[in-house]
């Protein structure tokens, strides 16, 4: 009988240490939360850079999102903003005319707004819930006046010609972190950025980045978007 519940004790003892050192394994091997960047663009869309950086983020299976001018969304424009959609980006409003906001009126304001959205529930079918203003310049009559979260981002002065693909993947690379949102434009004529994605692209999933849209980006780090706010790094805005 005593040799019994020796046998006993000694099985209960290799169970718990079999389980402890189980959980212990389970610990060291839980996933450190993944680093997150979303890619953004202005000034779309139309049916030649912005097929070309759909390409591109095809070729490296990543997602992007697209902040819409109304007046370049056309028949054809459409088609190529509807790819984007499908392939899982987000496309949000960056108003009508492009025009400096911060000198419309209230009625103007909405007017610009209420243009690009109703054209990007027609040919995508789902409203906008992100804005970014042209020329990052805003005041608070376009807070009380816009309904959706404002977006700038860090950019890389990629709407001058004079700054190369390759300065554009430095200047992309020195500013990655986590929440970041990138400010970039698929505007007509703007392959240097196309090319500089495709060395960003591998070289921040090699550092651990994931990318993701805005709205995931939010939705990810559990932050709640602000009004009155606009946001470049969801974590440290």
């Amino acid at each position: 009988m005593k040799n019994f519940i020796l046998f006993l004790l000694s099985a209960c003892l290799l169970v718990s240490c079999g389980t402890n050192k189980k959980k212990a394994e389970n610990e060291t091997l839980a996933p450190v939360e993944q680093k997150l960047v979303a890619l953004s663009f202005d000034d779309g869309p139309n049916t030649s850079t912005t097929v070309q950086m759909l390409n591109m983020l095809e070729k490296h299976g990543v997602k992007g999102s697209f902040y819409v001018i109304g007046r370049n969304i056309n028949d054809s424009s459409a088609v190529v903003m509807k790819r984007a959609f499908d392939m899982g980006c987000d496309i949000q409003n960056h108003s009508f005319s492009h025009a400096n906001m911060k000198e419309l009126s209230a009625e103007e304001i909405k007017d610009e707004i209420q243009k690009t959205t109703d054209l990007i529930v027609k040919y995508v079918g789902v409203q906008p819930t992100f804005f970014r203003p042209p020329f990052i310049s805003y005041n608070q009559l376009m807070y009380d006046n816009i309904d959706l979260t404002f977006i700038s981002g860090m950019g890389v002065e990629d709407w001058m010609p004079s700054v190369t693909a390759e300065e554009r993947a430095k200047r992309m690379m020195d500013m990655a972190a986590d929440g970041l949102i990138y400010l970039l434009h698929d505007m007509p004529g703007n392959e240097a950025t196309v090319q500089a994605l495709d060395v960003v692209i591998p070289e921040l999933k090699k550092q651990g980045y994931r990318f993701v849209t805005v709205p995931e980006l939010f939705k990810a780090k559990n932050i709640t978007p602000q009004r009155n706010k606009i946001y470049s790094n969801i974590l440290t805005d």
